[in-house]
């Protein structure tokens, strides 16, 4: 048998993850795919609190009766394509540094 089973991204975990060797074509080193390793402070339980760096953007998400204020956050050890959305009024209320 001439297949493998690839680890894929969680964007694609509903693809399939066994490919036929004929679908698959050599690996070019690229340096840009290189992570950058970076420690990581986890607490006796082994438990990891995330901790905003900074405000990247801002939008009003419209409803049908009200208007919710949100900011795009940009998070300890994530890169800014992986901010995320947050409600504006929250991230006040728990980090206030920020604003």
């Amino acid at each position: 048998m001439a297949a493998y089973k690839l680890a894929l991204p969680p964007d694609l975990s509903n693809a399939h993850d066994i490919f036929h060797v004929s679908m698959l074509r050599k690996y070019q080193p690229d340096p840009s795919h290189v992570l950058q390793w970076e420690p990581l402070q986890l607490g006796q339980d082994m438990n990891f609190v995330e901790t905003p760096v900074r405000i990247l953007d801002y939008q009003t998400k419209q409803l049908r009766s009200k208007n919710i204020p949100l900011a795009k956050v940009l998070w300890q050890y994530h890169g800014i394509e992986e901010a995320t959305w947050e409600c504006e009024d929250d991230m006040k209320a728990t980090y206030p540094y920020l604003f």
